[in-house]
């Protein structure tokens, strides 16, 4: 604020008390607001409470986590406790292994389990609404399973042997460490890798066949894979190929020959390729299979005999069967209204089905099995529940101001008569080429009910296309992003799918941006905005490199400290840099308090100026009956980054 003098120590110091108290002032004002506000929508929030509940109960109730396999044993969590029951057995039958009210975790949720291979030890994380970081607690099973070991800040983990585990450790929201811990009879643990770039981020994988551990090192553009063998722990880890910028590699393994998932080769999208694993470096890779042109690979199951890959296309989702036996690969169609893939965890590399659920956003889970045997898809009946049928699916695709084609998913109730009058919720992400989360969720389903169209905008800087379709829309192709979403809603409009005062926008996190962006410069489009821990300081957040993720969200926003021309980019569409007196939709947003991606004093700050901008217009344009847009800010103590059990987001 002073320019380039540099400002005394005890002004500094009383420059940052002062504003401490700023912020916490202005915190209890938005609290005090929140608490005004929220009160008149009392009756309402019980009604819809009490909906979510039943439609809760009746879908999601037998839903459960995805099932862990290991011969005639079933392991599966339900409720904060781990079951482990027979595989023809009924799963009332179930033993309880592990319970988190027991062991003093009451308020954490189980997030990831891991079983020996012998079955003899559990390792199990933990994680707390409020925090990041999760905890892994590892149980000696048996008879009366026991609590063998507590390890804090755990982030990925998995088991070399009977009795060897490695992990990495979280701090700060970056992983950059890996231990290995033995629960032999000569217990130690030590550090085998550190990673030294602040932009990479270390986890470990385990291949199907439990040959080898990965310890896989990656920027959001580049990465490097290492190999633990599997048969011989305590040796150093081997590198299969030194990091290059600009390709991404992620490895599997089947009889001595690494299966290599990359972007290596033109054009930049992933294929398949395979190695020996003695030469296991990028000269000796062969390629095995190319996908298609605008073809999202969403993961990838390698079998003894075969590996699925489960593949999305402009939102409709496909699976390719590939038979290393006979070298032919089989294209499996799914269900139309299928939007999101959910995959067991770890199945047997030896099976000859694979398990899998298809869900949406209006769509429960359901599950759904592949045999290799029969070669066909098998639709498993779980519970008898009516499935939804009265939801119709569309997708549309919107031409950009570029030409592009924007594919757009749309679900409205089929008995809706004069959808034009009707009101639509519109989704946006657009960031670091990961797709808008379409899995089922119970208000969707109850909009659904009672007559909203809900629409799903693929738009530029997703990952919905392939890896072509996120760099067109990151660093300094942000604005297509913002085009696309514009074009979205305008075609929505033209097909007669509802209207601008009966348009709602909602984003989460970095959709923040765009949907900021455009409460900026086309705000008659939409009635209102849904914020959830947006991020609308673009430009003030990259310019603070002591927080933990600036450095490494370079590769998708670019450097405004060091490259002039990416400031005054990021400026043209930072939302909280381009509010102006106008109109703007009525926007409510969720923060939280303890939320260490959004910093809460950015978004405060945004509130400030959109509430400010809003009542200067109202009071240039004071005509009577005019329509003054609200602004709401809800707080929230509890919950981390859009991360809620499902009690707290029944209640957000």
């Amino acid at each position: 604020q002073e320019g380039t003098k540099i400002p005394s120590k005890r002004k500094q110091d009383i420059s940052i008390t002062s504003s401490e108290h700023l912020y916490k002032d202005l915190l209890k004002s938005e609290q005090e607001n929140w608490n005004d506000i929220s009160a008149g929508y009392k009756a309402m929030t019980k009604r819809i409470k009490e909906k979510l509940e039943e439609l809760h109960n009746k879908y999601m109730f037998n839903a459960g986590s995805p099932r862990i396999r290991f011969g005639e044993n079933v392991y599966f969590e339900e409720n904060g406790c781990i079951f482990l029951s027979k595989a023809d057995d009924d799963e009332g039958n179930a033993d309880i292994l592990f319970n988190t009210e027991d062991l003093g975790f009451s308020d954490a949720f189980i997030q990831q389990i891991r079983i020996s291979p012998d079955q003899r030890y559990m390792a199990i994380s933990l994680k707390s609404e409020n925090s990041e970081e999760a905890t892994c607690v590892i149980m000696k099973l048996g008879h009366f399973p026991a609590m063998e070991k507590i390890i804090p800040s755990v982030f990925s983990f998995e088991w070399a042997t009977n009795d060897v585990l490695y992990y990495t450790s979280q701090k700060n929201l970056k992983c950059q460490n890996v231990f290995m811990t033995t629960f032999t009879n000569q217990k130690h643990t030590e550090l085998v890798y550190t990673e030294q770039d602040a932009r990479f981020f270390v986890d470990i994988y385990c291949t199907k066949d439990r040959r080898f551990l990965t310890i896989n090192s990656n920027s959001k553009t580049t990465s490097e894979v290492w190999l633990v063998d599997c048969r011989h722990p305590f040796k150093l880890p081997a590198l299969v190929q030194a990091r290059t910028k600009g390709l991404i590699y992620h490895i599997e393994h089947r009889n001595d020959e690494l299966y290599i998932l990359t972007t290596y080769g033109e054009p930049a999208e992933y294929k398949l390729m395979k190695a020996p694993v003695a030469s296991s470096s990028m000269e000796n890779w062969q390629l095995v299979y190319a996908l298609e042109k605008k073809t999202k690979l969403v993961d990838l199951e390698m079998f003894s005999d075969h590996c699925i890959m489960f593949l999305k296309n402009a939102g409709h989702l496909y699976l390719n069967v590939m038979s290393f036996v006979s070298h032919s690969v089989q294209s499996i169609k799914l269900p139309t209204w299928a939007c999101e893939f959910e995959l067991e965890s770890h199945p047997e590399h030896t099976t000859s089905t694979c398990y899998f659920q298809l869900t949406s956003p209006v769509h429960p889970p359901k599950r759904f099995a592949y045999s290799f045997k029969e070669n066909n898809l098998i639709e498993q009946a779980v519970q008898e529940v009516p499935i939804i049928t009265n939801c119709h699916t569309t997708r549309l695709l919107a031409k950009s101001k570029d030409e592009t084609s924007v594919p757009i998913t749309v679900f409205h109730n089929m008995n809706s008569k004069e959808l034009h009058r009707k009101p639509l919720l519109v989704h946006v992400y657009g960031a670091y080429g990961i797709d808008l989360n379409m899995s089922f969720k119970e208000e969707k389903l109850m909009l659904i009910e009672e007559g909203w169209i809900l629409a799903y905008c693929h738009v530029r800087g997703g990952g919905e296309l392939g890896l072509s379709w996120h760099k067109d829309g990151c660093q300094h192709n942000k604005l297509k992003g913002l085009q696309d979403l514009k074009a979205c809603i305008t075609l929505l409009h033209e097909l007669g799918f509802s209207q601008p005062k009966y348009t709602a926008l909602a984003a989460a996190s970095a959709g923040g941006v765009l949907a900021g962006a455009l409460c900026n410069t086309d705000p008659e489009l939409i009635r209102a905005v849904v914020l959830q821990a947006p991020f609308v300081d673009v430009l003030n957040t990259m310019m603070k490199t002591h927080l933990p993720l600036t450095i490494e969200e370079q590769e998708e926003w670019g450097n405004p400290l060091a490259d002039e021309k990416c400031m005054k980019y990021i400026k043209s569409y930072c939302p909280y840099q381009n509010i102006k007196t106008q109109c703007y939709p009525s926007v409510f947003i969720t923060a939280y308090e303890n939320d260490q991606r959004i910093p809460l004093a950015g978004v405060l700050r945004y509130v400030q100026k959109l509430r400010k901008a809003v009542l200067d217009h109202a009071s240039k344009t004071s005509k009577k009956g005019n329509w003054i847009p609200k602004i709401i800010l809800d707080i929230q103590a509890n919950g981390s980054h859009c991360d809620s059990s499902w009690e707290d987001s029944l209640n957000e």
